[in-house]
């Protein structure tokens, strides 16, 4: 009954949001229509000759403070001298609990301008995000655009993989579903973002069983970037067998980091991640809150 009431409440809620919102999910539900757009307007200024896609990343955002909002800020900032169509957001989108009652404070209110015009969120879940319900209300929500707690969708010649990398994540099945995908994938640029870190330099450090179950499938499937959060910094690693790791958990907090052998830059500043996707490379930026680009990297599409 209390799962049926907070629903209830929910959709109240939305309901009395009135036209914006359902403007907003309209706009959202275009996805073709706004790809199709988006890349004309691409096209039609010189300056982006040959750029195929551009999209931002940001993770741990969910907490509809201050800190949050300076990113949010920073994010919009970037859509109006570089426009883009498709944020990645990569889990624990809801805290403390994942509580689906707190969307408009801790994703509708932040994002309003991005969502009004027209870019799509397409999320993964969070330690944080599986505390209620498991996360199911997060995967119901339309503005989070998940076909399920693990899902694969494309735009243009880039195939995105999202996966639930939670202890209790369906691993026996999710797993044959990714590499049968990667398989399968006919893109030139294939990018699997999850919430967990493979390889990280901040609390939590690396995972050897993710870099164990991950990275031979990686690797052998010629996936070029992965991106996750958990870690509440921006860290990039140099290309590891052919694939770059690249943590954006700044997105509303932030803690220490340090660096390792594979680490190409890391930083603690509350910022987010934005890639210009050519045929030959994707130009990586990471942007702090004073929207300084503070790290700039070339990821080729193949490397060694």
């Amino acid at each position: 009954m209390n799962l049926k009431r907070r629903q209830f409440l929910f959709l109240t809620s939305l309901g009395s949001l009135g036209t914006g919102l359902t403007w907003i999910f309209t706009k959202q539900n275009s996805q073709s229509t706004d790809f199709a757009q988006s890349q004309t307007a691409i096209a039609a200024n010189p300056a982006n000759k040959g750029l195929l896609l551009r999209f931002v990343s940001v993770a741990d955002t969910g907490t509809g403070a201050k800190g949050q909002y300076a990113v949010a800020k920073a994010m919009t900032s970037y859509h109006q001298t570089n426009p883009y169509n498709l944020a990645v957001l990569a889990g624990d989108n809801i805290y403390n609990n994942g509580e689906i009652e707190k969307i408009n404070a801790v994703f509708e209110r932040p994002y309003k301008d991005l969502l009004k015009q027209g870019v799509k969120f397409h999320a993964c879940l969070g330690n944080h995000d599986i505390r209620t319900d498991n996360g199911d209300p997060q995967v119901k929500y339309r503005g989070f655009n998940m076909k399920g707690r693990y899902y694969t969708f494309s735009q243009g010649d880039v195939q995105f993989f999202a996966l639930d990398t939670n202890g209790n994540a369906d691993w026996k099945n999710q797993l044959p579903w990714l590499e049968k995908q990667l398989s399968l994938s006919k893109a030139s640029w294939k990018i699997v973002f999850g919430h967990h870190p493979i390889y990280a330099s901040g609390v939590y450090g690396s995972s050897p069983e993710f870099i164990e179950t991950f990275t031979p499938l990686f690797q052998k499937y010629g996936v070029q970037l992965y991106i996750n959060g958990h870690e509440h910094h921006y860290e990039r690693t140099r290309a590891i067998n052919g694939t770059t790791y690249l943590i954006c958990g700044a997105g509303a907090g932030n803690r220490p980091v340090g660096k390792n052998e594979w680490t190409e830059y890391s930083t603690s500043d509350l910022s987010f991640a934005a890639y210009n996707v050519h045929a030959d490379r994707i130009e990586l930026s990471g942007i702090d809150t004073n929207n300084r680009v503070f790290d700039r990297a070339i990821i080729p599409l193949k490397s060694a």
